[in-house]
């Protein structure tokens, strides 16, 4: 699986999980909306620093994003 496909997957399992809209998420990683959503449908790879962001936002180690499941 690609790896932007796993981040995807997990980014919106996790944002589900804490019941944060991608909205809500964008705020928390102070981030834009449309991003976190381009994200989720494949269509951006996310930086470093983005990734960082968001990992802290939902308060998980960012590794958590790259992990295959």
């Amino acid at each position: 699986m690609k790896l932007r496909r796993v981040v995807a997957q997990n980014l919106r399992r996790l944002r589900r999980k804490s019941s944060l809209s991608q909205e809500e998420l964008a705020d928390r990683a102070g981030l834009n909306r449309n991003y976190i959503g381009m994200i989720e449908r494949e269509e951006n790879s996310p930086t470093v620093d983005a990734l960082e962001q968001i990992s802290e936002a939902l308060g998980v180690d960012p590794v958590v994003l790259f992990q295959d499941r």
